[in-house]
């Protein structure tokens, strides 16, 4: 990709991106408020690349370069799956929390409600079956609209589920055989096409028929 701004950045949306792209020129712009998330970075007029992967995009204006790596590095906004290990809570409990700060060297600053102050899908996470996933993936299941594996799975079973930037995956059902298919697909579906998956999905379903 050439090394040239551009003032619009949907033109790399989807698009493979490296360290040093610009992709957008701030300059050219004027009453807009963007959200930068990880691998982006503002010099002056310019937001470009920091690391290797796919420049993302989620309403309103949330731009961020999606990379599937194991380590996660929090940034601002993103909703995570934490596991308490020293606070007056049960040690052990999952909890599914914002990020509010993060500054390199120092933990993050975590909250269990959304940017209004409502608890909404935030808390504890009672029951259910808690996987480690890559953050592609996890980028992948939060998207919008909803992924196919998740789409395919919502049409045919009744489950809850919580993604986690930093890779990790709740799901929850009335049956430990549902949480068991939804977990599988999941895990299964991150080297699928979109096709692949719901083919997938279809396949497991129908295995769990015939074992009830």
């Amino acid at each position: 990709m050439e090394n040239k701004p551009s003032s619009s950045p949907t033109s790399f949306v989807d698009q493979s991106v490296v360290p040093g792209d610009v992709v957008l020129d701030l300059s050219n712009m004027t009453n807009q408020t963007l959200k930068l998330g990880g691998g982006l970075r503002q010099d002056c007029d310019a937001i470009s690349v920091m690391k290797a992967g796919k420049l993302r995009f989620s309403n309103p204006n949330k731009y961020w370069v999606e990379s599937s790596q194991k380590r996660y590095v929090p940034h601002a906004g993103d909703s995570v799956l934490g596991i308490v290990v020293d606070s007056k809570a049960d040690i052990g409990t999952l909890l599914y929390v914002r990020v509010v700060k993060a500054n390199p060297g120092m933990n993050p600053e975590l909250s269990c409600t959304d940017a209004s102050g409502k608890a909404a899908e935030f808390g504890q996470l009672k029951d259910g079956y808690m996987f480690e996933s890559s953050t592609g993936l996890s980028r992948m299941l939060l998207s919008s609209p909803t992924c196919p594996v998740l789409d395919a799975l919502g049409k045919k079973l009744s489950f809850e589920t919580a993604v986690g930037l930093n890779g990790r995956v709740w799901v929850n059902a009335s049956s430990p055989s549902t949480v068991i298919v939804v977990a599988n697909a999941i895990m299964n579906s991150e080297s699928l096409s979109g096709v692949q998956q719901r083919i997938m999905v279809e396949k497991l379903i129908q295995n769990l028929k015939l074992s009830t």
